[in-house]
């Protein structure tokens, strides 16, 4: 069953390739944050009629560990320009590709690439209490098995010495892959504000939008009003929201732990009220 799935993948990508040039590229990115609702909001818009998903999943992450593939792979992943003018007639708006890949927004090359591949694109981000995320992404990395310490304090204590020199070791070797960075960023990827910073150059601010996840699942019809603005896509009826990649559940964080953290963050949640617009949930 597993070969069969993965040849008609594969059948599917060289497809795909072959008619890269008919396709259409994505119009906006949720370039993350991972363990920040991602998937629950990538869900929601790909059932709006206008907004076209990659054909064969959701994450395609060619601008942090597949760039080496070159456009015409990537744009592969898309559907078709004739696909895309029928569902324009029919609806009556633009359509617009997208995918969604969390690693995008803490690669340190992501950015780069994506501006000068995707000139014009716009940026949906994500963002929730950096404690719980590093603590759901430490039970997330466990369970997919890219993760060997069981301990959360643990992981916490090993992550500067895991990550040294990771940012360096690959902008000198561009298409490398760093497993610690990818995996084991539990603090380093809830200083979201140093991220945002380092986007805004290259996409603009005006191109970047970024949610609390928090009001977004407390809150989603009024989040994905603001989602569609952005977008400037008109509004055919609310989807099913549905909360999704919720099965590695955290432990509980030790107090004292849990108290450094939100210390060590208080400066980083505090920057955040200029792309949110407000203080983040957590903080309020």
């Amino acid at each position: 069953m597993r070969t069969t799935k993965r040849s008609a993948l594969s059948l599917s990508r060289g497809a795909g390739r072959l008619t890269s040039g008919a396709r259409v590229l994505p119009s906006f990115l949720i370039a993350g944050a991972q363990r920040c609702g991602t998937t629950s909001l990538y869900r929601a818009l790909a059932q709006h009629p206008l907004l076209l998903k990659p054909v064969l999943h959701k994450g395609v992450h060619y601008f942090d560990v597949a760039y080496q593939r070159g456009l015409s792979w990537y744009q592969g992943h898309f559907p078709l320009r004739v696909g895309a003018a029928l569902i324009e007639r029919r609806y009556g708006g633009r359509a617009l590709a997208f995918e969604s890949s969390p690693y995008y927004l803490f690669h340190p090359l992501a950015g780069e690439r994506i501006a000068a591949d995707l000139p014009g694109v716009k940026l949906i981000v994500l963002v929730r209490d950096p404690v719980e995320r590093a603590c759901s992404a430490h039970a997330h990395e466990l369970a997919r098995g890219f993760e060997t310490e069981s301990h959360f304090e643990h992981a916490i204590e090993l992550e500067e010495r895991r990550l040294a020199g990771a940012e360096e070791a690959l902008r000198a070797s561009p298409y490398t892959l760093h497993h610690s960075h990818r995996h084991h960023a539990y603090v380093a990827r809830g200083r979201y504000a140093d991220q945002f910073e380092r986007l805004e150059p290259l996409i603009g601010r005006d191109r970047m939008l970024v949610l609390d996840s928090h009001r977004f699942f407390r809150d989603p019809e009024q989040v994905y009003n603001r989602v569609l603005e952005f977008l400037r896509v008109p509004h055919l009826g609310y989807p099913v929201f549905e909360r999704h990649n919720g099965r590695a559940l955290p432990r509980p964080v030790p107090r004292a732990l849990g108290r450094a953290l939100r210390e060590h963050f208080e400066p980083y949640d505090a920057r955040l009220v200029r792309w949110l617009g407000e203080e983040p949930s957590w903080r309020s």
